[in-house]
């Protein structure tokens, strides 16, 4: 009987957040929650779905496309706009921002912004949650959001985005988005394949390439400037921490591997301080900016994108 409410109420805390209790301040040790690993080791494992259901040209352009609109929803979105506040929208496009995000299957807006902002109060201290200087890569890659200790929302610190109700909700049902899109997903595959079936794709190969393996995706390479970023790369500047600059990981993150610059100063928009600097981030955002969606983007002050330069790049790897 136990056992069947101890299921019961892992079930209830994948659907509604405020159903677990808030432990964070008992919670000193680094304890996987094992429960919350189920859903992410099984979405991995849905990844050799492939062998069953194929592939088709259509099906990985899908994937490829979904992966980079929810990289952007993530780095412009939930990074830059509600972390560190990097340029101005409306109400209703910060929540349309917000739902953007929420499809990347990374939890809610609230969640994601309140821990990044104790990360830069604490990089690569003891009480950064996912510092691979003081906890080693695995923990800083994967164990941090799947600790006990990790689950809840530090709301705290994002107290002017918790009077807006609509980014509450997402945040405390923060599984709902990502269920709705993997059904929009499946649902849009059986209609291609029943009224355009010379793209030869269907239901559930459209779900596993465009929602299982493109997040999949998407996790590792978010990860990878919380783990990588950190011990891989070059620094410019002399940040009080062990932020790196890598080429590649700005690649697969649409501009986010320019670390060691984001840390030098974290409020601007643009991350790749100088033209060579790929930021494909930025440059969406600026062309959101020509639409009138969003307005003041910060930029990098001249005097501060020049200070604290080692006279060479360190480069560590």
């Amino acid at each position: 009987m136990s056992s069947n409410r101890s299921f019961l109420s892992t079930l209830r805390s994948w659907l509604d957040n405020n159903s677990v209790a808030d432990n964070t301040n008992q919670e000193t040790e680094h304890r996987i929650d094992y429960w919350r690993v189920i859903p992410f080791v099984a979405m991995h494992l849905a990844c050799l779905a492939f062998f069953w259901v194929g592939y088709s040209a259509f099906a990985i352009i899908f994937a490829i496309a979904l992966y980079a609109i929810r990289m952007f929803a993530i780095t412009g979105f939930y990074h830059r706009y509600f972390s560190h506040k990097a340029f101005q929208t409306s109400r209703f496009g910060q929540f349309i921002f917000a739902v953007l995000g929420a499809t990347a299957v990374q939890r809610g807006p609230l969640w994601w912004a309140a821990h990044h902002r104790n990360h830069h109060s604490h990089s690569d201290e003891e009480n950064d949650a996912h510092s691979p200087v003081q906890h080693g890569f695995l923990w800083s890659h994967i164990g941090w959001f799947l600790s006990r200790s990790n689950f809840h929302t530090q709301f705290d610190r994002v107290k002017e985005l918790t009077k807006f109700p609509e980014l509450c909700f997402l945040d405390r049902f923060d599984v709902l988005i990502p269920v709705v899109f993997a059904l929009g997903i499946f649902a849009l595959g059986a209609l291609l394949e029943n009224y355009v079936p010379s793209l030869q794709t269907n239901g559930l190969q459209l779900l596993v390439w465009g929602f299982v393996i493109s997040t999949v995706a998407l996790y590792h390479a978010t990860f990878s400037v919380n783990s990588l970023a950190h011990t891989w790369g070059k620094r410019r500047y002399a940040t009080r921490d062990q932020s790196r600059n890598n080429l590649l990981i700005a690649i697969l993150t649409l501009g986010e591997g320019w670390h060691n610059n984001h840390h030098h100063y974290p409020g601007a928009a643009k991350q790749g301080f100088y033209w060579w600097e790929i930021d494909f981030t930025y440059y969406g955002l600026r062309l959101l900016e020509a639409t009138g969606l969003i307005w003041n983007l910060r930029k990098v002050p001249a005097e501060i994108r020049e200070s604290k330069q080692y006279k060479n790049q360190q480069y560590i790897n």
